[in-house]
């Protein structure tokens, strides 16, 4: 990315260390005129922390999308933020996808209701960057994520994530299924639900991603997932209704294949509910995935949009993804420096071996044979 250095050296290092702090204020003597929030590629360049909220409070609204309050703890951290900055989040179709909120951007361009920010499956992202949807903005903590967790030029950057799992409620199953070859097993008739469709979802695309590395497949090669749900549909253990918890608490989807931070969250919210919550990382299928944050390009709020960015990745924003079990994309730099939550962090299922991840050529590889081959191989 073309960084335009507007301040000097020591005080970008100043406005981001504070940042990095808490978006503590920044009043560094600039040498330019800052630009506008449209057009800034981190707060230096709105001239500091102080005037990027000040902007966005003018704004005093942010347009989100498909941001479920019981997804990774985007209840607490929406009011955390409207808490914190006095600025309005209102979320359109809380239960869309990503293939919906790139439509969404597109459809609603130059319009008030368009989407500010986005929370992207990895090759969603990729997609709109590659559509010139989304605006390059360095977050203050831009440095510390993976290089393999966000866009060079920073047009998107992974937030959070986890592993897919499979959750099941011992109360209704007599014996609950710890990997994907037990999920065609014929007691499971018409129990075994996932959330969403591969085709526009990024928690299904990385369930399918999951079974086919369980049945022959890699990160090159995921038709074996595409075939392993075609079985699963064909012997009728698939069941397409969504698997939320009053799904669940009503016996309609007692297997669920799931983020493990959703699945986990379910034991909670289903206490006292009758239902005997179970969660297994399947052994014969370990994949982990990250969510990305961005920024519509064209967005109605531009302040607010990057503001919220900072927000999720400060260490408020990424400790409370712990509370609901999701891994903080920072986590490993905050265990450094001595802000991350050590007892939320403790309570993550340990998963053996190093998490790999696919290429954004193998992203895009396994995305268009999904898109090709779903919908014949495993039908609507």
């Amino acid at each position: 990315m073309a960084t335009h250095h507007r301040v000097r050296a020591g005080a970008l290092l100043c406005c981001l260390g504070l940042a990095a702090l808490g978006l503590g204020a920044c009043q560094e003597e600039r040498t330019t005129r800052p630009v506008e929030p449209s057009r800034a590629e981190s707060a230096a360049e709105v001239g500091g922390t102080t005037a990027l909220i000040k902007a966005a409070k003018r704004e005093g609204r942010l347009n989100a999308i498909a941001l479920p309050r019981q997804w990774a703890n985007y209840g607490a951290l929406i009011d955390g933020f409207e808490k914190k900055y006095r600025i309005k989040v209102v979320v359109d179709n809380p239960s869309g996808h990503s293939q919906q909120e790139i439509d969404a951007v597109k459809r609603y361009r130059g319009q008030e209701r368009a989407p500010d920010v986005l929370d992207l499956g990895d090759s969603f992202a990729q997609s709109a960057a590659r559509q010139n949807l989304l605006a390059p903005y360095q977050v203050a903590q831009f440095d510390k994520i993976p290089p393999e967790q966000k866009d060079a030029e920073a047009h998107w950057y992974n937030n959070y994530g986890g592993y897919v799992s499979i959750g099941c409620d011992a109360a209704r199953v007599r014996t609950c299924p710890a990997s994907f070859a037990d999920l065609l097993r014929p007691e499971y008739k018409g129990l075994v639900s996932m959330h969403g469709e591969p085709t526009i979802a990024g928690s299904a695309f990385a369930s399918v991603y999951a079974a086919a590395l369980a049945n022959g497949g890699s990160f090159d090669d995921i038709q074996p997932g595409i075939d392993f749900f075609a079985r699963l549909d064909k012997v009728g253990n698939y069941n397409r209704a969504d698997p939320n918890p009053a799904a669940i608490a009503k016996g309609k989807t007692p297997i669920s294949i799931e983020w493990d931070y959703l699945n986990l969250q379910h034991i909670d919210q289903l206490r006292g509910t009758g239902v005997d919550w179970k969660v297994s990382i399947p052994f014969d299928g370990s994949f982990s995935q990250y969510y990305a944050q961005a920024i519509n390009k064209d967005a109605p709020h531009p302040a607010a949009a990057r503001l919220w960015q900072e927000y999720l990745f400060s260490p408020e924003g990424q400790n409370l993804r712990l509370v609901d079990y999701a891994r903080p994309v920072l986590m490993s730099a905050m265990a450094k420096n001595g802000t991350l939550n050590k007892a939320l962090a403790a309570r993550l299922p340990t998963v053996e071996g190093t998490p790999q991840f696919p290429t954004e050529a193998q992203l895009n590889k396994a995305l268009q044979t999904v898109r090709e081959n779903w919908a014949k191989a495993v039908g609507g």
